[in-house]
């Protein structure tokens, strides 16, 4: 999948072939020709010494300082090289090359009034794979994320630091092995590299992917759950679901519904009437409630990125406009040049923030499902899913560590968008946090997913202990993904390396195709 940036309509898929997969980069001629069109507004200010924020002024709260044509080339390189003072440990290759992308898509809208020359180098660095060393924090989420982006920006300058090949190195010599020659700044151009919210979003919407497949799998461990505990799955009848029409609630109840098809240890308890229980316990009933909320809440979160992927998120934008009988494409040196806020991050802050209460949700039914499984009060099975209770231990700690993950999740799902501190003088005087809220979800991300693999290996512990009874016929596949990774559990052995295997499952997509098998 060759990717061509418009500016337009980058999708999701799309960013995830070049982030996770490495496919190529380049620009669509329509961006091009927009881009030259405000790249003209931009040159005809500067020649008539006209003023305007970011061009021949000083930023921020410097904005009233004039800055002579002469030093206006010089303005840019000392922007970007004063805005580099991230810290903390650089961000992974995909979420480099997704901001890569991003920044480059925002600019090919043709809003920037940057040249085509500089955001082509973009690509050509994304498809030679130099990766820019970029410090994870140091953005408030504000003019975008001024920090992150700076740090970008000096290597394509031929500045900075950057992984090349499985070196890091200085960003001139980055550049030159790869065969890309260091970009000249011109009027306007280090603003445009830095003003943007592409950081956030980069991470928000990776966090994204990788959520959708987790909410998958949910759905999947919790049908095994459901099975192991020989519980009901007619509170997932769609009349159900109908009477209280939430699309992600019926989503969840069809699936659940449809992987217990044919589960013989179903039909052996239907008509039980040794079993006290007249309903299940909530993380179980209402399991369609509770993912479906979740469902809905990332694809709100989702809407809001899909904005911003296609957005030009910097400041001052050029509206460049054609001469009267021209071609709308044609270069033209008449335009506006607009001062807004584009760049300030709340709606992916407050993006960021739902997705983090997604997660933590998410967590929290699994570890109650996973109680349920292994308490002998609530399982009917043998105390901590092993055959000889007290000699083993079996699933006893295992729990444990679910909880202790999901208790860390619940602390990580506070709200970043609700805090603020002002910066540059009281000029940035209402932030975002957009940045430290998105980059909160990897972590929650990596603690969901061993989360859920812990359900999922208790699950089909507790599936074992029903043999020669098998579950579902769409289940049997995950419970047998599951097995592949991890025997069952006759005698105690240490569980950490069958978590991490079950876990590495979840970032391969597999229980989603298992879902539309």
């Amino acid at each position: 999948m060759s990717v061509i940036l418009t500016g337009n309509d980058l999708s999701f898929e799309q960013l995830r072939a070049v982030a996770l997969q490495h496919e190529s980069v380049s620009l669509h001629p329509s961006a091009i020709e927009r881009m030259k069109a405000s790249r003209a507004v931009v040159d005809k200010l500067v020649a008539s010494g006209a003023t305007a924020y970011g061009i021949n002024t000083g930023f921020g709260k410097l904005a009233s300082v004039r800055i002579s044509t002469e030093q206006v080339a010089q303005l840019q390189v000392n922007l970007v090289r004063s805005h580099a003072c991230g810290v903390g440990e650089p961000l992974s290759e995909s979420e480099t090359r997704a901001m890569m992308l991003l920044r480059a898509n925002a600019l090919a809208k043709g809003l920037s009034g940057i040249r085509p020359h500089v955001v082509d180098t973009l690509c050509k660095m994304l498809n030679a794979k130099v990766h820019p060393l970029i410090p994870s924090q140091g953005s408030v989420g504000a003019s975008g994320d001024l920090a992150p982006l700076a740090h970008l920006a000096q290597v394509v300058i031929g500045e900075g630091r950057a992984n090349y090949d499985g070196k890091i190195l200085d960003g001139a010599a980055a550049l030159q092995r790869a065969g890309i020659t260091p970009v000249a700044l011109e009027a306007k151009e280090g603003l445009s590299l830095l003003n943007g919210t592409q950081g956030m979003l980069a991470l928000l919407s990776l966090a994204l992917l990788e959520a959708d497949a987790l909410v998958d799998a949910a759905d999947i461990a919790a049908a095994l759950s459901l099975d192991a505990l020989r519980g009901s799955p007619g509170a997932f009848d769609p009349r159900i679901m109908q009477a209280r029409a939430y699309p992600g609630a019926a989503i969840t109840a069809k699936n659940l519904a449809h992987l217990n098809e044919g589960s013989q240890i179903r039909e052996s308890h239907r008509s039980n009437a040794k079993d006290p229980r007249v309903q299940d316990a909530y993380s179980l009933r209402c399991t369609p409630q509770v993912h479906g909320a979740v469902r809905d809440s990332l694809a709100q979160a989702r809407a809001m990125a899909e904005v911003e992927l296609n957005s030009a998120t910097d400041n001052p934008l050029v509206f460049a406009s054609s001469t009267p009988g021209s071609d709308m494409n044609t270069a033209s040196a008449n335009g506006d040049i607009v001062s807004g806020g584009n760049f300030h991050g709340q709606p992916l802050a407050m993006a960021a923030d739902q997705v983090a209460i997604a997660l933590a949700t998410l967590g929290g039914i699994s570890e109650r499902r996973i109680e349920q499984m292994t308490n002998p009060l609530t399982s009917l099975l043998p105390a901590f899913l092993t055959p000889e209770p007290g000699l083993n231990s079996g699933f006893m700690i295992a729990q444990v560590t679910a909880a202790a993950l999901t208790s860390e999740n619940k602390a990580l799902a506070t709200p970043h968008s609700v805090d603020s501190i002002s910066t540059s003088g009281n000029q940035e005087d209402y932030v975002s946090m957009g940045m430290s809220g998105a980059r909160r979800l990897t972590r929650m991300l990596t603690n969901l997913r061993h989360t859920i693999a812990i359900e999922l290996l208790c699950a089909c512990q507790g599936i074992d202990l029903l043999a020669p009874l098998q579950t579902g016929l769409r289940a049997q596949k995950a419970y047998a993904a599951v097995r592949e990774k991890s025997p069952k559990l006759t005698e105690d052995r240490p569980l950490s390396k069958d978590i991490e295997s079950v876990a590495t499952l979840l970032m391969d997509n597999l229980f989603s195709k298992i879902l539309t098998s």
